[in-house]
């Protein structure tokens, strides 16, 4: 099949709706025929076999249930609650309440989506009781439902994890990514993007006339009390693992039992009954993200064994003759790609064709996981497309238009942040170990 009927026969199905992930499997596939049908099996039987040699592959699961049974639970109500008793005598403390709250139940949904649904009921009608106007509280909710991206567990930075370590195992000039130090590399990165939307929401709230909520011991300590089955969960997690005391696989088991205990037993926010049901949901989208892995990994053999990687590096080797504009373009493409594809789709597409260009530029890979999710998030608020404003929009039931002005002071503030991250990579580089930074082979 040559190259033009083979783009045709994909953009046909592309617009009868065909899901991107099997119209990459379809490419693979076909493409793999043509060259050799002796490497389809390889390609996607290979892909099986090194997901079974991964021990992460064993979290996703277990995160993908205990992120669902949060979504299912009251524990938003709590978080914001907690986080209203300590901030909200503050100027904007309820707008920074908002911000981290997206943030925490982003990192365990792992969906930008889900946040927005779940917390925009009742973030949005508190931000206008406080008299913040309506670009304000649409624009902090749309842009704040990507947040906890950058903080582990996430989802997209497990999968990130998993699938460029699996790929560079097969490059032996390149450092590796170890998880533990994938999430070390994200922290400060994801702080400075919360860090700067508390600070211009604490701005704003100077400027906003509302009655703010004095601090009281006693609620604060009520606030506590009703979460503290919850509040620990994250800071037990990272403490855990980076003390090597259980494997992530372990903490992922413990959290998930943990959460199923408290919330349906303890708390009894959520039904037995019910529980069936969760778990359909979780494992429909874990099935979901494993399709997207094999095919990853086969997706990206197929490019290595066609040599696709060295075409695109010599392309832009021959416009681009610094790291510094490759950075620049790598942004600007990221962006278009967060606008475009959900998260799990770009790390099936993207990240076998932009890992190996990076190599050649010198941009270590964990400080390419950073900048790869963090313009992923930005991408899901950025018109015109953007998935967040679209969602924002169905549930506020407000035009797509005004989610547009709605989020671009905080699109412009995050751009800022993009660009620290990526021009500074200190920034991420500086909670991880020095021997996880060094290249086996200095590369020419």
């Amino acid at each position: 099949m040559t190259p033009g009927i083979l783009g045709g026969l994909i953009g046909v199905l592309a617009i009868l709706g065909v899901p991107l992930f099997i119209l990459i499997a379809i490419t693979t596939l076909l493409g793999a025929l043509a060259t050799d049908p002796g490497l389809v099996s390889n390609f996607f039987i290979d892909g099986v076999l090194e997901l079974e040699k991964e021990a992460l592959f064993v979290a996703l699961p277990f995160f993908t249930f205990a992120g669902y049974l949060m979504s299912e639970s009251n524990a938003p109500d709590r978080m914001v609650r907690v986080t209203r008793a300590l901030l909200g005598w503050l100027p904007g403390g309820l707008a920074i309440v908002a911000v981290g709250t997206c943030a925490f139940f982003t990192a365990f949904t792992g969906a930008s989506g889900v946040t927005i649904v779940a917390l925009g009921g009742f973030l949005y009608p508190a931000l206008a009781s406080q008299n913040y106007d309506e670009r304000f509280r649409l624009g902090l909710i749309t842009t704040g439902g990507s947040l906890g991206l950058l903080f582990p567990p996430s989802l997209p930075l497990l999968m990130f994890g998993i699938t460029s370590g699996i790929y560079l195992q097969g490059i032996p000039s390149a450092p590796k990514v170890e998880i533990q130090n994938l999430f070390l590399a994200a922290l400060l990165p994801g702080i400075l993007l919360v860090l700067v939307l508390s600070l211009y929401s604490y701005w704003v709230g100077r400027r906003v006339e509302t009655e703010r909520q004095p601090f009281r011991w006693n609620e604060t300590l009520r606030a506590l009390g009703a979460a503290s089955l919850e509040i620990p969960i994250p800071f037990l997690i990272v403490f855990l693992f980076f003390r090597g005391i259980i494997t992530l696989s372990e903490i992922a088991v413990v959290t998930a039992v943990y959460l199923l205990v408290i919330e349906v037993f303890i708390y009894r926010d959520i039904p037995l009954r019910q529980i069936p049901k969760i778990i359909r949901q979780s494992m429909t989208l874990f099935g979901g993200i494993l399709i997207i892995l094999v095919v990853a990994i086969a997706f990206a053999r197929f490019l290595d064994a066609r040599k696709i990687p060295d075409e695109i590096f010599a392309f832009l080797k021959s416009r681009i003759d610094n790291r510094l504009t490759f950075l620049l373009v790598l942004n600007c493409f990221l962006l278009i790609v967060g606008c475009l594809m959900d998260i799990y789709s770009a790390i099936l597409v993207v990240v076998p064709l932009i890992l190996p260009v990076a190599l050649e530029y010198h941009v270590h890979p964990l400080h390419l996981g950073v900048i790869f999710l963090t313009n992923l998030e930005l991408g899901y608020s950025t018109p015109p497309v953007g998935i967040n404003l679209f969602i924002s929009s169905l549930r506020f039931n407000k035009p797509v238009l005004t989610l547009y002005r709605a989020s671009i002071p905080f699109l412009l503030l995050l751009l800022v942040c993009l660009a620290i991250i990526t021009y500074c990579p200190l920034l991420s580089e500086i909670l991880v170990p020095a021997e996880a930074l060094q290249w086996p082979l200095e590369k020419h």
